[in-house]
This record gives structure tokens, sequence and C-alpha cells, in this order.
């Protein structure tokens, strides 16, 4: 591995229920490696979590001190980011709930506490909820009488924004005005039980806040890790969030019962519960129960099982924007029957500009216009960059996966 992902993985150790000695590895690093790790911290949404496991391993003296001093201003600028957060999401489901809509909080909030030990340890980039689709013309109203504005629809998601400024690494956690709500308007399935009917109500934040049942919190956190796992760039902390849920559950033997029988209705479930499982175990070792192993890892088809043990740690080691080994992911799950949103061809030549960073406002000044321009094209030029040279690396490595299935099948 390189030297980046031999530290990286030093990070992940951290989280083991046993340590070691790998944490030590930390010391003495060069300003630079420190830098480009930082960074990856940020991305991978594993800052802040890496900082309360340090202080709870009493590693402080490992971090220099201004490694120290910035990931604790971090913390305190993201509790800030967080509250704000949570006072915005209190105030819209008010309104939710004033208008009498059919919705529930996904992720974020609700995944506290078995995911989530402290709220202002995870760095939330938007509020997302579920919207029954007949409340979905009233659910917009009340966001745009708020003052947000629909940003984009993609499927049945739609996303909304309120105050939008290019985004900065400098302010990644510090609470601006920003916001942004996506709601996710659920499939209507004939024949199933609708995952809204199934909801909660949990008293969180000071308002009776309706959440998925815990059956469905969990397998649409996992499918939500499988989600960004099959796609160009995978948050880390999804991965560790995933895995505290399932600790924290691992005795519960009903619980497992009915997490099988929701899944087995749908191979897709278990297919993407197998590979976040088998992906977090060949990093961090074992931690899943047999009662959800069973059922899932096991069963995966072994050039499944080839393409995390090949390229596993490359995904959850890498560095942004990404690349397209996903797409070797893709083929092979269509090879075993499971259909995709989008072929292989769409994911390797987009045959559309990348969307707007930030879209005109009213009354903007010419300077403000010239600063967006500027920042869409190298937007742009990014994003055709990443294109050119992961689309090549996908060609060599299409040919390289072809030979190992060869092997494997011969």
């Amino acid at each position: 591995m390189k030297r980046k992902q031999q530290l990286r993985e030093c990070v992940l150790h951290c989280f083991s229920d046993e340590p070691c000695e790998k944490p030590l590895e930390l010391q003495n690093l060069s300003h630079r490696e420190w830098t480009g790790l930082l960074h990856w911290l940020d991305v991978s949404g594993l800052a802040l979590y890496f900082l309360d496991r340090i202080k709870e391993l009493q590693l402080q003296t490992l971090l220099p001190p201004k490694v120290l001093t910035r990931l604790e201003q971090n913390l305190h600028d993201n509790h800030e980011r967080t509250q704000g957060m949570i006072v915005e999401s209190v105030a819209i489901q008010q309104q939710f709930q004033k208008a009498n809509l059919s919705y529930a909080t996904l992720k974020g909030f609700s995944l506290t506490p078995h995911s989530v030990p402290k709220p202002e340890l995870r760095h939330q980039f938007d509020l997302d909820y579920l919207i029954a689709p007949r409340s979905a013309s009233r659910a917009r109203k009340v966001l745009e009488d708020r003052g947000y504005r629909l940003y984009a629809i993609s499927g049945r998601s739609w996303e909304f924004k309120r105050d939008e400024s290019p985004g900065h690494i400098r302010n990644f956690y510090k609470n601006l005005p920003c916001r942004s709500v996506e709601l996710h308007l659920e499939a209507e399935r004939p024949g199933h039980q609708s995952l809204l009917e199934r909801v909660e109500i949990r008293e969180l934040h000071g308002i009776a806040m309706p959440v998925l049942s815990p059956v469905d919190l969990f397998i649409g956190q996992g499918l939500h890790a499988y989600k960004h796992i099959c796609s160009e760039f995978s948050r880390t902390s999804h991965l560790l969030e995933f895995r505290r849920h399932v600790l924290s559950r691992r005795g519960d033997v009903a619980f497992w019962k009915d997490v099988q029988s929701r899944a087995e209705q749908d191979p897709q479930t278990s297919v993407g519960l197998g590979i976040v499982t088998l992906l977090i175990t060949n990093i961090m070792g074992d931690f899943a129960p047999e009662a959800l192993t069973d059922w899932t890892v096991r069963r995966l088809p072994p050039l499944l099982r080839l393409w995390v043990n090949l390229y596993g740690r490359q995904i959850v080691f890498g560095d942004t924007p990404g690349s397209k080994l996903y797409l070797v992911l893709q083929k092979t799950l269509e090879s075993e029957g499971l259909r995709q949103d989008r072929s292989v061809r769409q994911g390797l030549l987009p045959s559309r500009l990348p969307s707007l960073v930030v879209r005109a406002s009213a009354n903007e000044t010419l300077r403000i216009k010239i600063s967006r321009y500027h920042l869409q094209t190298r937007f742009v030029l990014s994003r055709s960059r990443f294109h050119v040279v992961e689309g090549l690396r996908y060609v060599r490595e299409s040919y390289r996966w072809r030979q190992h299935v060869s092997r494997v099948s011969g």
C-alpha cells in the first residue's frame, strides 16, 4: 500500500475493539503527511470521530499541538453547526406536522445513539426527509415559504437550497446560513407495506419526531453505504457508523430475524448488506454476528467477493473525487442479474455537463456573477479531467479484472 493509505488504515484501526500498536504509527509524521491526513479525515467524515476516539484512548500526545488545536476548533464549530441544523430541522418539521404531512426523518439525527454517539461528531451536509407522494407538493410549499428553492430533481429525490454559496474546505464545519434539504418521495410498491406506515415516534431535540422503524433504519443505513460504494467516492464514516450500529445490536437475535425477513424480499438488499459487511470485516476485522453474515456475506457470489478483496481498500482509503472502479462492480452485479439504475456507458461517458455549483440569484452583482462563472468553469474542467483519467484507469482495470475472472472461472 502507498504510504498515505497505510496512515489512513492506522486511523481506522483506532476504532477497532483492540487498537493494538497501529495508532502509534501516527507518531512523528511530517507536516506534509499531517496536512494530507487531515484533509482525508475531513472529506471522509472521520475527523471528529477520530478526535473523540483519541481522547477515549488517552492518546492525545500522538497528535502535534497544532493538529490537536485544529481538531478541537473543528469540533467546536461543528457543535454550533449541528445545533443550527437541529433548530432548522425542528422548525421544518413543525410546519410539516402542522400541515399534517406524511413524512419521516432520514439518516442524520435518527442515527443517534446506535450509530452516532453524539450528534456533533457527525458532519452532516443536509436534512433528509422521506415524504409520501401525496404530501410532496405541500412539503415543497413549506420549504419555499422558508426561503428554499428547488435546486435539482434526481429520480425521486428533490434537492432544495437556501442562501447557497460556494463551499470551501476552510468553512467545512462552520455554521453558515446556507442550508440544504432533500425530499425523498417514497416509491409506491403494490402489495408491500409502506415504510411510512411503520414509522416510530421518538422524542428528539424537543419534538416528537417520526423516524423509520429500527429494522427499516438499519437496512436503509446499510443500503446508503452500499449506494456510495457503488459510486465514485464513498465516505469512510458511513462504514464506521454502520459497524457501530451492528455492534450495538449484536446480541439481539429477534432484531436480526426481523432484518433477514425484511431484507430477503429483495435480492439487492441482501447483496448490498453483504458487500458492506465484508468490506468492513476485511479492513477492521470480524464484527458482525452470524445472524447477519450467514445470509449476506456467506451467500455473496464469488466474483462479488473477489471485487471486495481486490478493490475494497482503494475504495475505503481513496482520495476525492474518487474513481470509476465501481463500474467494475456494477458490471459484475449486472452479470449476477441485479439491475442497476444506469448503465456502465453512462457512468463512463456522461451525456451532459455537470450541474451548477451555485445558481444565479436575484440582483446579483457583476463581481458575484463573474466569480460564479469562474467557479463553474473550474468545476467543469476538474470533472472533465476526472472522467478522462479515471476512464483510462477503468479500461486498464477492466482488462485486469477479466484476467482475474478467467483464473477464478478456470
